[in-house]
């Protein structure tokens, strides 16, 4: 997990260093790439690409492709620890809606904790004038799109692959994402095309070592792990982009970090130990 988090904070770098290039453009790259890569695996192992459950899986790959262009631009656009912290607040809206559509109960303490991690993200806000109204808007609902997409894929876990899963992501954005950047593409230097290859490359080795993470380990003593990317972030964009917060903004980022970290073991703890 702790790997993973290093990828995937690794990955967000390169999209921040490709700042100038549209955010169509950016998700357009990251899903070539990675549509390659499953669908070879699919093929390779004899899994169909469309999978079974295709109602759920578009709407997996269609919420998985706005949560990931939002929380893009967000990173283009305000400090890379702010964008990291508002895409965090995901897992309050996946309660929601597991609450909603799987019949997950949810304890007292548990709503306490999210609204916790509400109050952490309105600090983040309040007190760092660099994040708009309209990014951390976009920042939240990117967090929601993702918390959709997470529950789509739980309700494809019985009768689709993982990476059956995953593909239907790039099988949608890699064409849509394709004709909305056409028209604004920016020409890219050998460099960039390298950190574009990065993007997707580390994305895909971060998301398969915490999958790996996952099925070996209980998720209350791994997933804690993830909000350290919340640090890796903020040492980072300091170090590499003078990103200094307020004593405040830092206050509410380590508030949602808790509370969100907290609730995940929570989650874990009360399911039974044979799942």
């Amino acid at each position: 997990m702790l790997a993973s988090v290093v990828l995937y904070t690794c990955a967000n770098l390169c999209v921040k260093e490709l700042s100038d290039l549209g955010t169509f453009q950016l998700v357009f790259l990251r899903s070539a790439l990675s549509l390659a890569v499953c669908v070879v695996y699919l093929k390779a192992n004899d899994l169909p690409i469309l999978g079974h459950n295709r109602m759920w899986l578009v709407i997996r790959g269609l919420a998985g492709m706005v949560g990931l262009s939002g929380f893009f631009h967000t990173v283009r656009h305000i400090p890379l620890a702010s964008a990291t912290v508002i895409q965090y607040f995901s897992p309050v809206f996946t309660v929601v809606l597991a609450l909603l559509f799987m019949g997950e109960k949810v304890q007292r303490k548990q709503w306490l904790l999210l609204g916790g991690a509400l109050v952490g993200i309105i600090m983040v806000k309040g007190f760092d004038p660099r994040v708009s109204w309209g990014m951390w808007g976009l920042g939240l609902m990117a967090a929601a799109a993702a918390a959709v997409a997470y529950l789509a894929t739980m309700k494809c876990r019985d009768s689709d692959h993982p990476v059956g899963v995953v593909v239907w992501f790039h099988l949608l954005a890699f064409p849509i994402m394709g004709a909305l950047s056409m028209p604004q593409w920016m020409p890219m230097t050998t460099p960039m095309w390298g950190l574009a290859a990065l993007v997707g490359l580390l994305s895909i080795a971060a998301q398969i070592l915490m999958t790996v993470a996952l099925h070996q380990e209980d998720a209350g003593m791994v997933m804690p792990f993830k909000y350290l990317g919340a640090v890796m972030a903020l040492s980072a964009g300091w170090v590499l982009y003078g990103e200094t917060m307020s004593s405040l903004s830092l206050l509410g980022m380590g508030l949602v970090v808790v509370c969100i970290a907290t609730n995940t073991w929570i989650k874990s703890r009360s399911r039974p130990a044979s799942s």
